[in-house]
């Protein structure tokens, strides 16, 4: 071979002969083949890998990793967590079919449902899951779906999952629920009756900040249904940020246990601020925790705008869940496109901030928010 044929053929063969530690990354757009008839084989079923989009092992090994984790029957990895709900909806539901989700979800996720989907000619009723009355009004011939959050955003409302199931299964429902503030370290919905229980993956799974990925996971059925979604719909996830993001799941417990502690501490030494109106902390989720996110309402004596200029070392992020310690501001930012009752009808006004733990030492986290509270008082 000439050099210009050679740099672009060399590379290392017999791979399957090689017991690499961890997983190689399938960098590729699409898999190569010797023959036709082993092209035919993928379409009978013989060969899993035809083209990145329609799937790859560094896809396939995060849906099954979280799919273990979650002890559900299959799993699938999607481009964000908005896709991940978005196909699990779609595995259920069709046009001219309603959903009744919670009406205290992420306000990325109340958008979608309320606004997104009215083109698919899907229609969505937002009610309060803690009334069962609420939830049976809602009911239509059309309902198809339950939709909520295993811990609300942002203000830390545990569902009763149980009693979302039973009710589920009274009326003949699937249900579906994102698990993404409990993680599967914490809560594992699928084994308490959920159908589909989705993740953005970005947050603990992945855990660093450094990744956009999501996944559904859930009865056999309907990840399949859903996969076909994410490849029809073009929602699949690159083979490295699926690659990424297994490595930051293998440290999921360390991380989610120191983050839930501090969030324990922190909590407590806020509800005893006097400069803090309220402290939004479950104290119900699970035995190994409580979660890592602590949302906190300042009181009106405090100024929010010099309240986030006096953080130092926490930064001001839009998002949650990596190991440092961030804030984030919910009516700017994650629930800024909910219409303006909404807002006022869950609270999210002014003076709410969001608090996501990290892994540092707790006495300086506290320190640190206590400080900035504490420059935010008006003279």
């Amino acid at each position: 071979m000439k050099f210009t044929t050679k740099v672009v053929h060399s590379q290392l063969k017999g791979t399957e002969e090689i017991r690499s530690k961890t997983t190689p990354i399938y960098q590729t757009s699409a898999f190569s083949f010797t023959s036709l008839e082993e092209l035919e084989g993928f379409y009978e079923g013989k060969s899993p890998y035809l083209y990145t989009r329609t799937g790859n092992p560094n896809t396939d090994e995060l849906g099954k990793m979280v799919a273990d984790l979650e002890g559900a029957q299959a799993g699938v990895a999607t481009s964000s967590g908005l896709s991940a709900i978005l196909v699990g909806i779609l595995a259920v539901v069709q046009s001219g079919d309603h959903i009744i989700a919670a009406e205290d979800l992420y306000g990325g996720t109340f958008h979608m449902l309320k606004e997104e989907l009215k083109s698919f000619g899907i229609s969505t009723s937002f009610v309060d899951f803690t009334s069962v009355e609420e939830l049976e009004e809602a009911i239509t011939p059309q309902t198809k779906l339950l939709y909520s959050e295993t811990v609300t955003n942002p203000f830390m409302r545990v569902e009763d999952i149980p009693k979302m199931v039973e009710f589920a299964e009274k009326h003949n429902l699937k249900t579906m629920i994102d698990n993404t503030f409990a993680t599967p370290f914490m809560r594992q919905p699928f084994l308490e009756g959920v159908d589909l229980v989705a993740h953005s993956a970005t947050k603990y799974i992945g855990g660093h900040s450094d990744i956009t990925a999501g996944v559904l996971v859930g009865k056999e059925e309907l990840v399949q249904k859903a996969r076909e979604k994410v490849v029809n719909i073009g929602s699949n996830l690159s083979p490295f940020e699926a690659w990424l993001t297994c490595r930051g799941a293998k440290t999921l417990a360390l991380r989610m246990g120191t983050q839930a502690r501090n969030a324990e501490v922190l909590a407590a030494d806020l509800r005893a601020n006097e400069y803090v109106k309220k402290v939004y902390y479950p104290t119900d989720l699970s035995k190994k925790g409580n979660g890592a996110i602590v949302t906190i309402e300042l009181s009106n004596t405090c100024d929010i705008s010099t309240f986030f200029k006096s953080l130092a070392w926490i930064k001001i992020i839009p998002s949650l869940a990596g190991v440092e310690t961030t804030v984030s501001y919910p009516l700017g930012t994650s629930h800024r496109a909910l219409p303006k009752d909404a807002q006022e009808k869950l609270g999210i006004n002014t003076h709410v901030v969001r608090i996501s733990l990290g892994i540092e030492d707790g006495e300086d986290i506290v320190v640190q928010l206590n400080e900035a509270i504490a420059a935010s008082v008006k003279n």
